[in-house]
């Protein structure tokens, strides 16, 4: 059968095997992986005038977690949000995207600028304008990274769309 140091290397193996799985769980959860996002998007289209809306991307974050600044300062690692509209010739952004909220700026020792985040909710807006009647709707996607205190979440991307009325 089995000597008694071949059992005991068997017994050091399971032991080690279980140790590792132990410890890979908290792991795989402090790295963001598998982790819900902390991030929710609602998506807005206000009309200005017969061609000209406002594309509003309204972020609601839970408690803790933050997101850049469209310019965040910073040492230039921060992943700040993008937006990316589909075009062709029939949609034309006006100006650049604007942010509206409490930003918050914050000196960090280390980084030569100070940061530029907001907590809790941030809204972006977008100008566009539209040859009339002929876009029916509004698609494209966004970028963007949440951090709280401890870590930043890998970048996500979603895409968005939004039908024109009337």
């Amino acid at each position: 059968m089995y000597n008694s140091l071949t059992i005991k290397i068997l017994k050091s193996t399971v032991y080690l095997l279980i140790m590792l799985l132990l410890l890979a769980v908290p792991l795989k959860k402090s790295f963001g992986q598998g982790m819900e996002d902390p991030a929710s998007w609602t998506y807005e289209l206000k009309k200005k005038s017969a061609t000209e809306y406002d594309v509003v991307f309204h972020l609601t974050l839970k408690d803790g977690w933050h997101i850049w600044s469209l310019n965040p300062g910073g040492d230039g690692y921060e992943i700040a949000p993008n937006f990316i509209f589909d075009r062709g010739d029939k949609l034309q952004l006006k100006g650049k995207v604007k942010e509206q909220g409490k930003p918050v700026t914050q000196k960090v020792a280390g980084m030569p600028k100070p940061i530029i985040f907001f907590n809790s909710k941030v809204d972006f807006v977008q100008t566009v304008t539209i040859k009339s009647g002929e876009v029916k709707k509004i698609t494209g996607e966004h970028q963007y990274q949440v951090c709280n205190e401890s870590i930043c979440l890998p970048p996500k991307t979603k895409k968005f769309e939004l039908e024109l009325k009337g």
